[in-house]
Formats: structure tokens, C-alpha cells, sequence
């Protein structure tokens, strides 16, 4: 006598949600896979050209005003700035997002931020940023204007010139995601009571900025 199996439906629908289920593991290791080598591509190249940060520096700063409200700890200040930035890498692009620009002295803040336009360096490019840096009715530390008379006794004013934003780096047609970028650059002038009036102080020695990625 023959032996005849008869599948009940439960069965026959716990044995199709087991194929189901291998075929989307399936899936999912391929996808994952898949990820991970394009993630390792990227990573690769990435290591290979090892792009180097930007290089800034300070090409000219002329100081129009630097003064306190009489009565008050409210500054006004006009600085007209030039810097030179450069991208170093032979093969690797940089867009520049979201830059702005502000002075500071003796570490508090002489003027407002002014934003620069956005803009791309191609392969060792070097690029001339120019910005109007403007200060009304700020307030400041009551000590603010002793150093300034302290300064111009010792003949030498020294104010930071700061850039700060994001960028991103372009290999080929890929483009990574956004970083932020910081650069300090120092001016120094020469500050003395036979400077004449009206006469900018100015600094105009090319000083290398330090830059932070």
C-alpha cells in the first residue's frame, strides 16, 4: 500500500513566507554590499589625492575708523580687507559656502559679519576676496578704549581679521559634503599720535593666515 502525503494550506503558506523571507535577505546583503564597496571607492580616493586644506592670506587692511561714542562703550569702526586664498591640490576642487567675514580686537568684536558671495577654485586657483567691514554703535567692554590709547602709545595696533563658513571638495564629477572652515589672519599697523588725520592705518605685508578644516 502506497503512502500518500497530503500538504494541509497552513503548511503550504508557512513554506512560501519562508522563500519570501530568504529572497529578501537576499536583497538586503546585496544592497548592502553593493553600499559598502561604493562607500570603500569613495574612501579609497579619497585617501589617495588626501586633499590639502586652502591657504589664505592677508594681502591689505586699511583701518578708516576705530572709535568710541563719547559717553558710552559704543564703537564705530570701518576696515576695507583684501585677502588671497589659494587652493593648493592638483586634483581636487573646493566650493566655498556661506563665507563671513569680521574683525576683532583684542578679542571682542569691532564689526559686524559681512558675507561673501559663493564661489568655486578650480585645481591650484588662487582667488583675490575683497570685503567692507562695518561697525555702528557696537557695544564694548568699558576697557576697550584704554587698550586702544595703550596701543597708540606703544606706536602698534594689532586686530585679527577672521573668515569663517563651510566648504566642500570636488574630485572628478563627486562632491563631498560640507565643512567648516575657520581663518585667522593678524594685522598689524603702525599706530602713533603723529600718524596724520584722515590717513588710513594700513597693513600691507602679505601675512600668511592660519586655517582650520
Amino acid at each position: 500500500m502506497s503512502q500518500i502525503s497530503i500538504k494541509s494550506p497552513k503548511h503550504c503558506a508557512k513554506q512560501g513566507a519562508v522563500n519570501i523571507d530568504r529572497r529578501h535577505k537576499k536583497l538586503f546583503f546585496t544592497i548592502s554590499a553593493l553600499f559598502t564597496s561604493i562607500l570603500s571607492i569613495i574612501l579609497l580616493v579619497w585617501l589617495i589625492l588626501h586633499p590639502d586644506k586652502p591657504q589664505f592670506s592677508l594681502q591689505q587692511a586699511d583701518i578708516y575708523k576705530l572709535n568710541l561714542s563719547a559717553g558710552t562703550h559704543l564703537l564705530n569702526s570701518s576696515i576695507q580687507l583684501t585677502l588671497l586664498a589659494k587652493n593648493p591640490n592638483q586634483k581636487v576642487g573646493i566650493y566655498y559656502d556661506e563665507l563671513q567675514v569680521y574683525a576683532t580686537y583684542k578679542g571682542q568684536q569691532i564689526t559686524v559679519y559681512t558675507s561673501l558671495p559663493p564661489f568655486y577654485q578650480g585645481h591650484q586657483d588662487t582667488s583675490l576676496l575683497t570685503a567692507s567691514l562695518v561697525g555702528t554703535g557696537l557695544p564694548v567692554a568699558p576697557a576697550l578704549g584704554y587698550e586702544v590709547g595703550r596701543d597708540q602709545t606703544a606706536g602698534k595696533l594689532v586686530v585679527n581679521m577672521k573668515v569663517n563658513g563651510r566648504l566642500r571638495w570636488k574630485v572628478g564629477s563627486w562632491v563631498s559634503g560640507r565643512y567648516r572652515v575657520n581663518v585667522d589672519c593678524v594685522a598689524v599697523m603702525a599706530f602713533g599720535p603723529t600718524l596724520p588725520t584722515g590717513v588710513p592705518l594700513s597693513s600691507k605685508q602679505g601675512t600668511h593666515c592660519s586655517t582650520t578644516v
